[in-house]
C-alpha cells in the first residue's frame, strides 16, 4: 500500500515517516502525482519519483522466490560499499549513484529496501503480469512552493500491470478510465522527539504535522479530499 494511502486510512508506519522526513515547514504543490489509463483490463500509472520505493517494494512481493532482471540504481547520500552489489559507480554533489544490472529474487529486493530505507531505489523489471520502468537518477530535492512553479511531469515511474487491485490502491477511487491526480502537503510544524539529545537523532525521529490536500479528476469528476497528518 503507497504512502498516500496509508495517511487516508490512518495506517502511519516507518516507511510513511521517511517519505515525509526531508520537509521543512511550507506548502508544498503538485506532489506525488498519479496520471492513470485503465483499457481491457490493463492499467497504466505514470507518476513522480515519491512513489518508486513502494513500486519496488509491491513489485518485489509479487515477484517473491522468483528471479528477474533488474536495472537501474540505487541512489544515496550514504556510502553502500558492501551494501549493495553494484556495477558502477557516480558521485556528483554528495550525491552516490550505484548502477544495478542482475538476476535478483524479490525476496532479495525487499531484503535491500528493509536494510537501506533511505536510499532511492530508481529500479526497473518484470514480474508475470505487471512491468515497472523508473528513471535511473536522483529525484529533485523538495522546496516549498513558490508563484509560478512549474508542474513537474508525471513521467518518473511507470507501471503497466493487469492487476486490478495494485491501480485502485493508487487511485482509490473505484473503477475508472483515466484518472489524474495530485497532492499538497502543508507542513505547518515539526515535532521533536522529546528526551532525545543527539542531534542527528532529533533531526531523524522528528514528525511532520500539517494536511494533505489530494484533487483527483476521475473520468471527468473533480474529487477533493483532505486529512489532517502526523507522521
Amino acid at each position: 500500500m503507497n504512502f498516500i494511502k496509508k495517511v487516508f486510512e490512518g495506517k502511519n508506519d516507518e516507511f510513511v515517516h521517511v517519505q515525509f522526513q526531508k520537509f521543512s515547514k511550507g506548502e508544498f504543490r503538485n506532489k506525488a502525482l498519479i496520471q492513470a489509463k485503465s483499457s481491457a483490463g490493463k492499467y497504466t500509472l505514470n507518476t513522480t519519483y515519491e512513489f518508486a520505493n513502494e513500486f519496488v517494494r509491491d513489485m518485489a512481493e509479487k515477484l517473491w522466490n522468483n528471479k528477474t532482471t533488474v536495472t537501474g540504481a540505487i541512489v544515496s547520500t550514504n556510502d553502500l560499499s558492501g551494501e549493495v552489489e553494484f556495477q558502477s559507480k557516480k558521485q556528483f554533489m554528495g550525491i552516490k549513484q550505484y548502477g544495478i544490472n542482475k538476476e535478483m529474487t524479490g525476496k532479495e529486493l525487499i531484503s535491500l529496501l528493509d536494510k537501506l530505507p533511505k536510499a532511492f531505489f530508481a529500479l526497473s523489471f518484470k514480474t508475470g503480469d505487471s512491468e515497472l520502468k523508473i528513471k535511473a537518477k536522483a529525484p529533485k530535492s523538495s522546496k516549498p512552493s513558490t508563484k509560478g512553479d512549474e508542474v513537474p511531469k508525471a513521467d518518473f515511474c511507470k507501471l503497466i500491470t493487469t492487476d486490478k487491485k495494485f491501480a485502485f490502491d493508487f487511485v482509490f477511487e473505484g473503477d475508472f478510465k483515466k484518472a489524474e491526480i495530485n497532492h499538497t502537503f502543508l507542513i505547518n510544524d515539526i515535532v521533536a522527539q522529546k528526551g532525545e539529545t543527539d542531534f542527528a537523532k532529533i533531526r531523524e525521529l522528528a514528525k511532520r504535522k500539517g494536511k494533505i490536500i489530494r484533487n483527483a479528476t476521475i473520468d471527468g469528476k473533480l474529487i477533493r479530499k483532505e486529512i489532517d497528518f502526523e507522521s
